[in-house]
Formats: C-alpha cells, structure tokens, sequence
C-alpha cells in the first residue's frame, strides 16, 4: 500500500495524515509475543528521524506545549516516546516501571494484559503535589496497563492532562476501559 493510500484511509485522534505516517512505520509480526498475537511493531517509526520527530510533534502539539509539567513512559517503548515528548516540551520525564525495577519506595498497580498478567510501579515521590502529567505509551489494546498506570500518577499526587499512545487496537475496547480518561491516539486500528 502506497503512503498516499495509508494516509487517505487511516485514522487517528491528530487526524489522516499523522495516522498514515505511523501505519506506514508499522509492521505485523504474528504469533509475537506468542501464539495467536498480532504485534505490531513500531520500531521502524522509531527508527525514521524525521517520522518519529513529525508523531512526537503531533503528540505536543495536540495536548498544548504548556498543558504538562512532566510526561510518564511507560516501560518500555512508552520510555522512548516520553523521553522524546519532554525534551520537545520543555517538561520533565518519568518512567512507570515493572516491579522491582525502581530502587526507592514505590506505589505499585497489578492488571491483567491480553495475554497475561503484570505489576507496575512508579515511586511514591515521583511528582510534586497537583503536577500536571502526560502519560504516553506505544500501544493502547485491553488499557489494562493503562488504567494500572493513570491510577498509580493519581495516588502519586500527578493530575492527568492526558492520556496519548501511537497506536490503538480498537476491537480490544481498550478506550471503553478508560471512558472516564482523555484518551489520544494517533492511529486507531
């Protein structure tokens, strides 16, 4: 499929055009992480310097440069995005880690995935009173790990200011999970 066809028939929260880019930067990788899973791959969009520039523009640009004070990744491509946010706004960067990965006093979240289960933390600390937090991932499908992750930024003391990810994997209902939450994807599927 041509960019052009991509882009004309993809769609996303920042509309046509950014939508395409990140289904042309992705790719199917079936029975990954096993049997039965269709994983879809974004490291060629990672791997694009101008495209990843153009979808952590789009990001920005849709939640508003001043609308954040600090942006949560999640682990581990959620890092990479998040990263890539904050230096671009000016905002500070911290990561939601799997258990036992951070080395202070953490608040801790567990949820079931897809195609298992898993626990998340982030350290109790992480944010000053009434913070405003952007937390960004790479794929939204159940939104367990979501939900775990925009739970544990308001324990934390962080107020959401949004809730961003590349891609989303609609017939999972992932969005329905969080319908109370500001949810932003650039490409829907």
């Amino acid at each position: 499929m041509t960019d052009r066809v991509v882009q004309a028939t993809a769609r996303g929260d920042s509309g046509p055009a950014v939508a395409g880019l990140v289904a042309s930067h992705t790719v199917d990788v079936p029975d990954f992480p096993q049997p039965g899973i269709l994983f879809k791959d974004l490291t060629p969009l990672f791997a694009d310097g101008d495209a990843f520039r153009d979808t952590v523009d789009a990001i920005v640009a849709y939640h508003g440069r001043d609308s954040f004070d600090v942006v949560v990744g999640i682990e581990a491509r959620g890092f990479v995005i998040a990263a890539a946010v904050a230096y671009a706004s000016g905002a500070g960067v911290v990561p939601v880690r799997k258990a036992g990965k951070l080395p202070r006093s953490t608040l801790s979240a567990s949820y079931e995935l897809e195609y298992g289960e898993a626990t998340l933390e982030l350290h109790a600390d992480a944010f000053t009173a009434g913070q405003r937090v952007l937390v960004v991932d790479d794929v939204l499908a159940t939104g367990g790990t979501a939900a775990a992750t925009l739970d544990l930024v308001e324990r934390a003391g962080g107020v959401l200011a949004g809730f961003s990810v590349l891609l989303e994997l609609a017939f999972l209902k992932g969005r329905q999970r969080l319908a109370s939450r500001p949810v932003h994807a650039l490409l829907t599927v």
